[in-house]
């Protein structure tokens, strides 16, 4: 087996939570064979936004097919 894996940054104004789950929706309806992700960094956006904005950068490992 050889997994691959991607950075993703989900972004939510609910919180971290719902900025990660965002992350894993978006990558189980786009990649295949997804089998784990890694939360790298978190941070929050407040100079552009009016409200704040929760980011969390995520690595998303997936299995390649044969």
């Amino acid at each position: 087996m050889v997994y691959k894996k991607v950075t993703l940054i989900g972004r939510s104004t609910e919180g971290f939570d719902q900025a990660v789950d965002n992350a894993v929706e978006r990558a189980n309806k786009t990649l295949d064979n997804v089998h784990w992700i890694e939360v790298e960094e978190m941070g929050v956006e407040i100079a552009s936004m009016p409200e704040h904005e929760y980011q969390a950068e995520v690595e998303v490992a997936f299995e390649l097919r044969e």
